[in-house]
C-alpha cells in the first residue's frame, strides 16, 4: 500500500515537469511569433524536426534507464542529477538573443533542440518510476491520479502567472519579462524534483542482469497492446496541442478579450484538475477501456460543436473550454495506468520486463503528437496569413476557431477509435498478475 505521502511526493514530479510542458503547449508558439519574430511555418517546421529526433534519443533512454543500477534505485536517481541542467536549458529555451533573423533561428533550433532532449532524459525515468513504486493495478491508477493532479498543479502555475510574471519582470520588456518569468519557475521546478527524489521508493524489482541487447526491443514490438497504445497517443496529442497551441490565439482574436487569456487557461487547467482527481472512483465503477473511449468521444463532440459558437458569448466559449479539459484529462491517469499494464502484459508472454522502453517509446509518440499538434498549428496560422502584431483579417481568423474547434476534434475521434482494440480489461489484468506470480516458465495468454 502506498502512502498518502509518496503518493503526493511522486505527483510533485509531475508538477516539475509540467511546468515546462505546459510553457511550450501554451507559450512557446506566441513567444516565438511574436516576441522572437520567427514565421509560424518555420516555427511549426522546427517542433516537428526536433522531436523526430526522439526516435534517437527516447527508446535509448528506455533502455539506459533499464539497465541502470544503483543504491538510488533504478529510475530515481536520474530526477537528481538531471534536475538542474533541465532548469538551465528551459531558462534559455526563454531567452532572446541579439542576433540576425536567420542566426535566431539557429538559436531557437539548438535551445528547443537541448530543452527537448532535457525532457527526455528526465520525464522518461520519471513516467517509468510509477510502474516500480506498485505493482497493484487499482494502485496504479490511484498513483496516476495524484501525479496528474499535481501535474496540473504545474499547468495551473503556468497558465495563471506566466503573462502575470512576465509584465511584472519585463516593465515593458517582454523578451525579459518571458526571461526572468522562466527563471523563477525553472527554479520552482527544480526544487519540486528533488522533494520527487527524496520522497519516493521503488519496490518492483526488474532482473538484475537483463542486458542492453535487441531481444529487449523484439519483445517489445511483439507486444501488440503497447502498439495500440503507441497510436492512441499519437492521435490524442496532435488533437490536443493543436487546440492548446491555439487557445491564446482564439481568445485574443477571435472573442477579442486579450484581457481574459490568463483566465481562459486558467480555468482549462482546473478542469483538467478536477477530471484527474475524478478518474480513479470513475475508474473503480466503470470498465476502463470503456470509459476511456467514452471520454475520448464525448471531448471529441464537444470540441467540434465549439465551432458554432459566437463570439459574443464569452462564457459559453468559457464553459465549452472548461469542460472540453475536464473530459481529456479525466482519461488521461488511465492512459499512463494502461502503460503500467502493458508492461506486466508484455512480461507475461514473453519473460522480459521493458519498464523504461515501454514508457520511453509510448513517450516517443506522445512528443511526436506533440510536434505535429505544434507543428499543425504553426502551419495553419501561416496558411491562414497569421500576421504578429497586426489587426487579423476575417478569414485569418475563422481559420483560428476552424482550427482550435472542428480540425482539432479529429485527434479524440481517432483515439476513440483505436481503442477498440484494447484489450487489457479487469479481467485479463488478474489473469496477468495471476501468470507473473507463477515462477517457472510464463504462461501463454490468449
Amino acid at each position: 500500500m502506498i502512502t498518502i505521502k509518496e503518493k503526493i511526493a511522486y505527483g510533485l514530479g509531475d508538477t516539475a515537469s509540467n511546468i515546462i510542458f505546459q510553457s511550450v503547449m501554451m507559450f512557446l508558439m506566441l513567444y516565438y511569433t511574436d516576441i522572437m519574430g520567427l514565421n509560424p511555418a518555420v516555427v511549426g517546421t522546427m517542433f516537428l524536426v526536433v522531436r523526430v529526433l526522439d526516435a534517437i534519443t527516447d527508446p535509448l533512454m528506455g533502455a539506459l534507464a533499464d539497465n541502470t543500477r544503483t543504491k538510488y534505485g533504478q529510475f530515481r536517481p536520474y530526477l537528481l542529477w538531471l534536475a538542474l541542467p533541465f532548469a538551465i536549458v528551459s531558462v534559455l529555451a526563454f531567452t532572446v538573443p541579439d542576433l540576425s533573423p536567420a542566426n535566431k533561428v539557429i538559436y531557437a533550433y539548438v535551445t528547443y533542440g537541448l530543452l527537448m532532449l532535457a525532457y527526455t532524459a528526465i520525464n522518461i525515468p520519471y513516467c517509468a518510476l510509477a510502474g516500480v513504486l506498485s505493482n497493484d493495478p487499482s494502485e496504479r491508477v490511484s498513483i496516476q491520479s495524484f501525479r496528474f493532479v499535481f501535474g496540473m498543479l504545474g499547468g495551473l502555475i503556468v497558465a495563471s502567472l506566466t503573462l502575470p510574471l512576465t509584465e511584472w519582470f519585463g516593465q515593458g520588456d517582454a523578451a525579459k519579462g518571458y526571461q526572468l518569468a522562466m527563471l523563477a519557475m525553472s527554479t520552482l521546478g527544480f526544487v519540486l524534483f528533488i522533494l520527487c527524489f527524496l520522497g519516493t521508493k521503488e519496490r518492483v524489482a526488474s532482473p538484475e542482469k537483463q542486458g542492453f541487447n535487441l531481444k529487449q526491443f523484439k519483445v517489445l514490438l511483439a507486444n501488440d497492446q503497447w502498439r495500440v497504445l503507441c497510436a492512441a497517443a499519437l492521435f490524442l496529442l496532435s488533437g490536443q496541442v493543436l487546440r492548446l497551441t491555439l487557445a491564446v490565439y482564439y481568445v485574443k482574436y477571435f472573442l477579442g478579450r486579450e484581457d481574459l487569456v490568463s483566465l481562459f487557461i486558467t480555468l482549462g487547467v482546473l478542469g483538467s484538475m478536477f477530471g484527474c482527481a475524478v478518474a480513479q472512483p470513475l475508474a473503480a465503477r466503470f470498465c476502463k477501456v470503456k470509459l476511456y473511449i467514452g471520454l475520448q468521444f464525448s471531448a471529441a463532440v464537444l470540441c467540434a460543436l465549439s465551432y458554432f459558437i459566437p463570439a459574443s458569448e464569452v462564457v459559453l466559449a468559457f464553459a465549452a473550454f472548461i469542460v472540453w479539459k475536464f473530459l481529456t484529462d479525466a482519461a488521461t491517469p488511465l492512459l499512463w495506468a494502461k502503460m503500467a499494464d502493458t508492461i506486466d502484459y508484455g512480461e507475461a508472454i514473453s519473460g522480459v520486463r521493458t519498464t523504461g522502453l515501454v514508457y520511453s517509446s509510448v513517450i516517443f509518440f506522445i512528443k511526436l503528437g506533440i510536434a505535429i499538434g505544434g507543428a499543425l498549428a504553426g502551419w495553419f496560422l501561416a496558411y491562414f496569413d497569421y500576421q504578429s502584431g497586426a489587426v487579423q483579417t476575417t478569414d485569418t481568423i475563422h481559420g483560428i476557431v476552424l482550427t482550435f474547434t472542428l480540425l482539432s476534434s479529429i485527434g479524440s475521434l481517432l483515439v476513440a477509435w483505436v481503442m477498440r482494440y484494447y484489450r487489457l480489461n479487469n479481467k485479463k489484468l488478474e489473469e496477468i498478475q495471476s501468470t507473473l506470480t507463477f515462477k517457472g516458465e510464463p504462461h501463454a495468454l490468449t
